[in-house]
């Protein structure tokens, strides 16, 4: 007997991660989370729009049309990451001083612009140029490229700071920052580990007939796959975290017995 599963692993992932930013999207709405995480609220609601203007528009629409508008939609997305580290920084460490804050938070910029100058192949100084709308879309397409890498490595740095010393402020275990910034960080080092590795693979392969063509780009779509299932499990983990009240959080039921009712 053989059972017929007529969808491909492509369509089970994008159904599984919508599915899922829609249920975290609901949970961080129904549990009153988004007032104090409003961009990271924004950046899941930002990848699932992404994910769906890319299922409905793929085809119907010319490619150039297409790529501008997912390119700008990736570097508006890019814009929101970073607002999302900022956002959990202030929550994890807001009662710092604010020099040593200032300080802290230009040493995490400085040492993540400096991985993100000397990671991967720069285009040169002939391609970057505004002389086309094609040479535009590239600058656009390169500007999100690396304002993504850099969110994900602010995301590793402030995901060690809080797992180091996010106790000693507000960010202890089981708090709802901890909780976002872990699932953060681990996306982050998933996807930065598939750059990295196809940098390295890009880098020294040299196929010689189209059978090691095909295997590299088989363990490039591997790799893909794989940084997929993270962000699936990533929001899972949010949506569990996130549901549940913070340690000490007061009580619903408490807070209602203590209101008092007044007399009609």
């Amino acid at each position: 007997m053989h059972f017929n599963f007529p969808f491909t692993f492509a369509q089970v992932t994008w159904t599984l991660t919508f599915a899922a930013e829609l249920v975290l999207l609901v949970v961080l709405l129904g549990r009153d989370r988004m007032a104090r995480y409003p961009w990271f609220f924004t950046g899941i609601a930002l990848f699932a729009l992404r994910l769906l203007v890319d299922m409905l528009l793929t085809g119907r629409l010319p490619t150039f049309i297409l790529q501008s508008i997912m390119i700008a939609m990736a570097d508006v997305a890019a814009i929101v990451s970073l607002l999302v580290v900022l956002e959990i920084g202030r929550r994890a460490f807001g009662s710092v001083p604010r020099l040593t804050w200032i300080n802290g938070v230009m040493a995490l910029v400085v040492v993540a612009v400096a991985v993100v100058a000397f990671w991967g192949p720069w285009p040169s100084r002939q391609d970057l140029t505004w002389a086309s709308p094609l040479a535009v879309l590239k600058l656009m397409q390169l500007a999100a490229q690396k304002a993504d890498m850099l969110a994900d490595l602010l995301a590793v740095e402030v995901g060690l700071l809080v797992v180091v010393i996010g106790r000693r402020f507000k960010a202890g275990w089981r708090s709802h920052t901890q909780s976002i910034v872990i699932g953060l960080a681990a996306v982050a080092i998933a996807w930065l580990a598939v750059q990295g590795i196809w940098l390295n693979i890009t880098r020294h392969a040299h196929p010689t007939t189209r059978l090691d063509l095909e295997r590299i780009v088989a363990l490039g779509t591997r790799l893909v796959n794989a940084n997929k299932i993270v962000y699936i499990a990533a929001l899972i983990w949010w949506i569990v975290w996130l549901w549940f009240d913070e340690p000490g959080a007061p009580e619903p039921e408490r807070l209602e017995a203590e209101v008092p009712v007044e007399n009609a």
